[in-house]
């Protein structure tokens, strides 16, 4: 078997090829589709998978290496979590102006510089989720405007304490982990 399109040869064992998918659930956020796929062997099995639009998070920089944190319910966890500015894309929306937008919505900051640090596949084992994640210097202050039923504190914190926060596990989130991590060894830190 040849591989094909920028399927690597060395791949080639480990390619499911999907031979039905029925859409199981069809919801505002996400949607769940149950697949069947062909395996290298020649067997068959299958796959739940929630197709997801994606997300994005920015890291809020002062030019004191302060960055900006929000304390949110988060219900699947029923406890409140330390994490980055972030929201989810809709169809088709860029993924940048996504983070301007919800740097803006949450903590009411406007950034003269947006940058990428990349993206993250958060949960690949079942997720189609892709988070793209940006840094956001030459910050100016105004005011924030949550969503309708999105209650959050803004919280300064410097990037160091932040870093211990994701140590002791007080930051738990996993966009705002990779984030801050790709940040810290950005400037240095």
């Amino acid at each position: 078997m040849k591989p094909k399109g920028n399927i690597e040869a060395r791949d080639e064992q480990l390619i499911e090829k999907t031979i039905n998918r029925k859409t199981v659930f069809d919801g505002r956020v996400f949607r769940v589709e149950v697949k069947d796929v062909e395996l290298y062997d020649g067997s068959v099995s299958q796959r739940e998978i929630v197709l997801h639009h994606g997300g994005a998070t920015i890291v809020a920089l002062d030019d004191d290496n302060n960055i900006f944190l929000v304390r949110q319910f988060r219900s699947p966890y029923e406890k409140v979590l330390y994490e980055l500015p972030a929201g989810k894309l809709e169809k088709d929306e860029d993924p940048m102006e996504c983070a301007i937008r919800e740097l803006k919505e949450e903590t009411g900051m406007v950034a003269a510089s947006v940058e990428s640090l990349g993206e993250m596949y958060a949960t690949p084992g079942y997720c189609s989720e892709i988070i793209h994640l940006y840094l956001a210097t030459g910050l100016s202050k105004g005011e924030g405007n949550p969503d309708d039923g999105e209650f959050l504190q803004v919280i300064k914190v410097p990037l160091s304490e932040a870093l211990s926060m994701i140590e002791r596990n007080e930051i738990s989130d996993a966009k705002t982990m990779v984030a801050l991590l790709k940040t810290a060894r950005k400037v240095g830190i």
